[in-house]
């Protein structure tokens, strides 16, 4: 299992940098441009594929390398905030919300994500503050 690392993290990677893009585009598109295309089934569809595809190279990472959430506080605090990241991707698309509350929860959701990346390159639960002394 271990000589499968290597592809499941390029592939982990690669969906994460394709899921974050695209949720970008289509939440700018929609709430700056006001254009209908990101509503689209096809779109939408194309989103949840690459979101599978993330979350099965998870998985399948995790067991791979032994590390699980819950048990490691870095993949607990990953978990947690994809929670909230899916929750305020919602709010950013969804075409009842008012344009400000959606613009906000675009820029919440893309400042969630990042720090999300912050928490995988360090594997520290504080991320990119995790140098900072408490």
């Amino acid at each position: 299992m271990e000589s499968w690392y290597t592809a499941l993290r390029h592939i982990h990677m690669t969906t994460i940098a394709l899921s974050g893009i695209f949720f970008l585009v289509r939440a700018i598109a929609v709430n700056l441009a006001g254009a209908g295309w990101p509503r689209l089934r096809p779109v939408r569809m194309s989103s949840y594929a690459i979101d599978t595809v993330l979350l099965a190279s998870a998985i399948a990472l995790t067991v791979v390398t032994g590390q699980y959430p819950f048990a490691d506080a870095w993949l607990t605090v990953k978990v947690v905030l994809l929670v909230v990241y899916i929750a305020l991707g919602i709010i950013a698309l969804r075409p009842a919300r008012p344009a400000p509350v959606r613009l906000v929860a675009t820029a919440a959701a893309a400042t969630v994500f990042l720090f999300i990346v912050t928490v995988a390159r360090t594997h520290h639960p504080m991320g990119l503050f995790s140098g900072l002394p408490l």
